[in-house]
């Protein structure tokens, strides 16, 4: 019997037992409803192949190795030693500190429990103790290549993650007590959460990490005031209005990711990095990109360029009458942008890009980080078979891949919150944009992996042809502004650094401090993270950082700063203000725009999509539907 448990009484055991069946029926649904969407694709297949033969290495490695299982085994019974008499010492009213703490950022061992009552105590430094035995024991271990050694490391994480003691109900001390206070209750909630979030997931489990419904794109996210002035069958471009009297002459033009929705850059107007750049007075022009479904699997990444940032430039010249732009890109986006400026260098037009700026880019793929666990040639193989017959990856299996990098906070943390607490998530604009995925075409996505990452083609001379011509990144000669964030664990800083090796051009480079997201989107306000700069470029980015000079703050306004003493703005030649339909453009809509709006349910046809209000101009020349949205 648990510490703290009482006898209940005759009621309450009648309660239990309905609550019990309650939850044993509707386990029983679940897991028939569970399993029939946890079956493999193709390409899971093959990562349950390669994770099988990645354990098969390790332990054939470790049985070859004696002496390092030997060493193991003494370890392992060291520690069991020590934890008996730190147990018996605190028995006897000793205070004594904890045989091994958790990670300080490790959020799931919180409650004091874990440290007060034995029973909790034992239980965590059990599996502390375990989980630090499992890390050094792959860390010594030798016979591994460093890709098996890699996925053995991410694999067995994986496996002591999902063994936590926090994620089963008997012994979390949280669960456990919401259990007794509640009869039940959360568990049986947790249950219904379990399945809607199932219902919302493809392959795997996609859980919900906030209130969707608090939130609405062009109501109180993607809100800067815009339209979109032009369209084709793969994106709107969006243009947002001017809110100074004078502007820069060269426009600039934002080429978001597709793996997600572009207002990451436009979630809240405290943190729009679009907004601020129309603050700055730059004409902001943005490319929202069509959430594709089978119909457009045969879009290639030749066609993402055309489509994407070529005639958008085409088409902000009929804007504004200007012939060439600033470029600023990130993550994929950036990839694109990289893919484009080469492009046109080659075909002779690289003065249409005045200057290019990459954030957390990678262009340079030799070293992807956990990320290469799902880019074997075998798991590749996998998964062209699967976008071959089904003509575009999911975007929630991509979710639940990138979620898997940082399981305990993006997986295990809600799992325990949403199905174990039966709590419903609280309402997070950040995390909404993180669960409103898009799709990736089969013609596109399939040839990004193999010729960039497992290939690495883009820094060979010629490596990669689109529409015909080679591309050479080292031909190009445009001005670059490279910013990547120190724990970015997407597109590692030492990663995406080696891109500015590559062109011929002026190159800056610029670390943020925090990740992939919170690094970039980093308001001056805030006056967060910091960043380091430093004017050498040597081919090491360690000694890069040993230079370096560390700022305070944003990075944004060096960004600012970077752009206009170059002159890649003309700062003497201001304009006066541009407004959308200005130009040789007609508006459309007003921004966001509907390509933002698509759902993947919407556009696999899992949810009918909502019938349009007949749409006409209003007063000022913006279209309105009848509602006055």
């Amino acid at each position: 019997m648990q510490p703290g448990f009482q006898q209940p009484s005759q009621a309450d055991m009648e309660e239990w037992t309905q609550q019990l069946d309650a939850i044993g029926k509707e386990y029983q649904v679940l897991m028939q409803e569970m399993l029939a969407r946890m079956l493999p694709s193709e390409a899971g297949k093959t990562i349950f192949s390669d994770m099988r033969d990645t354990f098969q290495a390790g332990f054939e490695a470790l049985l070859s190795d004696p002496q390092a299982f030997y060493e193991a085994q003494m370890r392992l019974a060291q520690d069991q030693t020590l934890l008996w008499q730190h147990g018996m010492r605190a028995l006897a009213g000793e205070d004594v500190p904890p045989l091994i703490e958790p990670p300080r950022h490790d959020r799931r061992f919180k409650d004091e429990a874990w440290y007060k009552d034995p029973f909790y105590y034992s239980i965590l430094q059990q599996y502390l103790l375990f989980a630090r035995q499992v890390e050094d024991l792959i860390e010594n271990l030798g016979g591994l290549t460093d890709d098996q050694k890699r996925n053995l490391e991410f694999y067995a994480r994986q496996c002591v993650s999902a063994m936590a003691p926090s994620n089963f109900v008997t012994t979390n001390p949280e669960v456990m007590r919401l259990t007794l206070e509640t009869k039940g209750q959360n568990l049986i909630d947790g249950l219904t959460r379990l399945r809607e979030d199932l219902a919302n997931s493809a392959e795997g489990l996609n859980v919900a990490m906030t209130d969707r419904s608090v939130f609405e794109i062009g109501e109180n996210i993607a809100v800067t005031p815009g339209s979109v002035v032009y369209e084709n069958e793969l994106v709107q471009l969006i243009q947002y209005r001017s809110t100074t009297e004078k502007v820069f002459k060269t426009p600039l033009l934002i080429v978001p990711p597709w793996i997600n929705k572009y207002y990451i850059l436009d979630l809240r107007e405290d943190n729009s990095l679009v907004k601020w750049l129309v603050d700055q007075g730059h004409t902001v022009f943005l490319i929202s990109w069509r959430n594709p479904g089978p119909e457009q699997r045969d879009l290639t990444w030749a066609d993402y360029m055309q489509l994407g940032p070529i005639e958008a430039m085409g088409a902000i010249e009929q804007a504004c009458g200007e012939k060439s732009v600033n470029l600023l890109s990130y993550c994929i986006g950036g990839t694109l942008a990289a893919s484009t400026v080469a492009y046109l260098t080659s075909t002779r037009r690289g003065r249409k890009v005045r200057s290019v700026t990459y954030m957390a880019t990678l262009q340079d793929f030799s070293d992807p980080g956990e990320l290469g666990v799902f880019l074997s040639e075998r798991v590749l193989d996998g998964l062209d078979r699967q976008l071959e017959a089904d003509g575009y990856l999911d975007g929630r299996v991509m979710a639940f891949t990138f979620n898997l990098l940082r399981e305990n906070d993006l997986f295990w943390s809600f799992y325990i919150s949403n199905y174990l607490k039966g709590e419903a998530p609280a309402p997070f604009d950040l995390l909404y944009w993180n669960t409103d995925g898009t799709n990736l075409p089969a013609g596109t996505h399939g040839w990004y992996l193999r010729h960039m990452y497992l290939e690495n083609r883009l820094i060979e001379p010629g490596g990669i042809e689109l529409d015909g011509v080679k591309i050479d990144l080292r031909k190009v000669s445009t001005p670059s502004y490279f910013i990547s964030t120190r724990d970015d664990h997407i597109a590692k800083w030492n990663s995406t650094y080696g891109g500015t090796q590559l062109p011929k051009g002026p190159v800056t480079f610029v670390l943020g401090g925090s990740g992939h997201i919170a690094g970039i989107v980093n308001p001056p306000h805030k006056n967060k993270y910091g960043f380091w700069t430093n004017d050498e470029l040597p081919a090491d980015p360690y000694e890069w950082f040993e230079g370096a000079t560390f700022n305070e703050g944003s990075w944004w306004p060096h960004w600012q700063v970077w752009m206009t003493k170059n002159g890649y703005v003309d700062s003497e030649k201001l304009v006066p203000a541009r407004e959308p339909g200005d130009g040789e453009l007609p508006l459309l809509e007003p921004a966001p725009g509907r390509y933002v709006r698509q759902t993947i349910p919407e556009v696999l046809g899992e949810v009918p999509p909502q019938p349009e209000e007949p749409v006409q101009p209003d007063e000022e020349g913006e279209r309105k539907t009848a509602s006055g949205k």
